[in-house]
């Protein structure tokens, strides 16, 4: 016991505590509660696996104070320790530190074109003050451009004469980078208006796109080819009047000739022919026919309205105008003789009766003779149809034109017959017509109704007289018709 109390004594004595200068505090009374509460147990430092945050610098730099006053030194008995307080308040977590946000920036663009480099391009934004910013990157030129192509397609770099002098004079042209060739040959310099070779890269002086939009515009602009055809015209000796007649054939498409028996009839004429058909005095003359004494009143000539048959008056004169229509011009139409209806049945009444028609075709009549023509057309009317037979001297044979398709070879072996006692009759030759071919027309254009067999008859004979193939059809018929009224008005065959 007494060695306990001497060592309890020793400790008392050698290491009391400094006693604080200032009184304790007074516990806070009980019905208030303290304002800080203290850390929970999951936000203890203590006991948390977690670090604790990092202090702010102003809290390291007051602990740092406070620690600095306390620690003992000489005089540490008499200054007194600082003990822990239980009611202490503690201060605020340190806020953590800003993140940086990433904004869009502007792309750095090459090629001389000024604008600011990306900001994350060089380093991450949040980079200490203190070191010295980047510098901003060099602009990449036409020479700096070509320098980087080839010390990548050569490692070896250019030499300073790789460029001609002439070349350089043009570098103050901006130009436009069109193509890059990968295989490192240099070309020749092909025209210096165009294109200049820098290494391996082609440029332009003019860019591509334009010259692509020119053509295309020029191909496309109506105005453009006026005047291609002028320059043409002038390049081509400034062509006078007379070699301009032979060009423009050439350039300008032909147009299709419409062949005479087809040409349509004018307005003033299609009037004319409109009150002729349908005028109300029946009886009224339209047209007088002198030489065959035929008179054509409007009752007459309404044969020729649609789906009526042709009489005998219209068809003998339409073949009277024929027959003029060839005096006037010998030298279009073939030489031919043209028989009225009534001839036919005059030579068969009886049989055959060539006494009967001997007088019809003398020269004296006629101011020639049969055997002197290249064809001779014969009417034939079968009671209600019309057709042709056609004494084709020029070819030796006789032809039977019908529109239904029927073929009578009885007419064919009467007009031969009848063509052998003409001749021996009038020049005293002997002909052995009787052998010459009897045939009818293949590829005969044929009607479609049962009123055009007489218009199919007389267009046979305008087109034979004009030395033509049968190119119309049924669908002509129509205009047939008033072509033949406007003849007939006109006493005038076209």
């Amino acid at each position: 016991m007494g060695a306990l109390t001497d060592s309890r004594k020793r400790l008392t004595a050698d290491h009391r505590l400094p006693i604080p200068s200032f009184p304790p505090p007074s516990p806070p009374p009980p019905s208030k509660r303290p304002k800080l509460a203290p850390f929970p147990s999951s936000l203890d430092p203590s006991t948390s696996a977690s670090p604790p945050p990092n202090p702010s610098p102003q809290i390291i730099h007051a602990a740092a104070a406070a620690s600095t006053s306390n620690t003992p030194g000489p005089s540490s008995s008499s200054t007194p320790a600082s003990s822990p307080l239980p009611n202490r308040r503690r201060l605020p977590p340190p806020p953590p530190f800003k993140r940086p946000i990433h904004g869009p920036q502007r792309v750095l663009r090459a090629f001389r074109f000024d604008g600011p480099a990306r900001p994350h391009a060089a380093g991450p934004s949040w980079s200490s003050p203190s070191s010295p910013p980047a510098p901003p990157p060099r602009s990449l030129g036409l020479e700096q451009y070509v320098e980087l192509v080839n010390s990548v397609s050569h490692p070896a770099p250019p030499t300073p004469n790789a460029i001609p002098d002439a070349a350089r004079e043009k570098e103050a042209v901006p130009l436009e980078v069109v193509a890059i060739e990968e295989d490192g040959d240099e070309r020749k310099q092909q025209d210096d208006d165009e294109e200049v070779v820098r290494g391996s890269v082609v440029v332009r002086r003019v860019p591509l796109y334009k010259e692509l939009y020119e053509a295309s515009s020029r191909k496309r602009d109506a105005k453009l080819k006026t005047l291609e055809f002028e320059v043409r015209l002038a390049e081509e000796g400034r062509l006078g009047l007379e070699r301009l007649a032979e060009v423009l054939p050439r350039i300008s498409p032909k147009k299709q000739e419409v062949p005479e028996p087809f040409v349509p009839l004018t307005d003033e004429d299609e009037e004319i022919v409109r009150e002729a058909l349908h005028g109300r005095n029946s009886r009224e003359r339209l047209a007088v026919h002198e030489l065959s004494n035929i008179v054509i009143t409007r009752e007459i000539l309404q044969c020729l309205n649609n789906q009526e048959w042709l009489n005998d008056e219209v068809i003998n004169l339409y073949l009277d105008l024929l027959k003029e229509r060839e005096l006037r011009q010998p030298s279009k139409f073939l030489r031919c003789h043209f028989f009225n209806t009534f001839f036919y049945k005059k030579l068969i009444s009886g049989g055959y009766n060539y006494k009967a028609v001997r007088r019809w075709t003398t020269k004296r009549k006629l101011g020639y003779s049969l055997i002197e023509c290249d064809k001779i057309f014969v009417p034939i009317h079968k009671e209600v149809h019309w057709c042709l037979a056609v004494i084709n001297i020029k070819d030796k044979k006789f032809q039977y034109l019908d529109s239904l398709g029927s073929m009578d070879m009885k007419v064919l072996r009467i007009l031969a017959r009848y063509f052998v006692d003409e001749v021996k009759d009038k020049s005293g030759q002997q002909i052995d017509a009787l052998s010459w071919k009897q045939e009818g027309v293949k590829n005969l254009p044929l009607q479609e109704n049962g009123w055009d067999c007489g218009m199919f008859m007389l267009k046979y004979i305008d087109f034979y007289s004009r030395n033509m193939d049968l190119i119309f059809g049924q669908k002509h018929m129509r205009y047939f018709r008033k072509r033949t009224a406007k003849e007939i008005l006109n006493l005038r065959a076209g």
